[in-house]
């Protein structure tokens, strides 16, 4: 079977997966880089797992949604109904998203022990606030001076 090429080329591919991974809060997100391997179902395997089918879900959903715009689409997919083993396979970058039961199980990353290991722990930095025109503008108000107590009379 011929392989689509992505859109985009792999290293922005394999970046655009993994931040939209972290993004949704993903647990250990790894990649394998399977390159220098002579038998290998591709290039590279980014694995990640939820703590719930709902999250797992969430996950891919999110990869998808960022991938597509981006005209990236997965040529295959399989397991987002269950939520407990998505894989879709992008050509050279194949991600696998458990639940993490099924990770645990499985143990994919020992499967493929002789891969290069990169793991993914640092969220993209969040984006700066920005500050409304108007309030920035806004001279600071003027405090009152503090009234004196009136001296009783007696």
């Amino acid at each position: 079977m011929a392989k689509k090429a992505s859109a985009l080329t792999n290293p922005a591919l394999r970046s655009l997966i993994v931040e939209s991974l972290l993004d949704k809060k993903a647990n250990d997100v790894v990649t394998l880089d399977m390159r220098a391997l002579n038998e290998r179902p591709a290039d590279f395997f980014i694995i990640a797992h939820g703590d719930s089918t709902t999250q797992v879900r969430a996950l891919y959903e999110n990869v998808y949604k960022e991938t597509n715009e981006q005209n990236a689409r997965p040529t295959y997919s399989e397991g987002s109904k269950a939520g407990e083993w998505i894989v879709a396979d992008f050509g050279d970058v194949v991600l696998h998203v458990f639940h993490r039961e099924k990770r645990e199980f499985y143990h994919l990353e020992d499967l493929w022990n002789d891969a290069k290991r990169i793991e993914h722990t640092e969220t993209p930095p969040a984006p700066k606030p920005v500050v409304a025109k108007a309030a920035a503008e806004k001279p600071a108000a003027k405090k009152a001076a503090p009234k004196k107590a009136a001296a009783k009379k007696s």
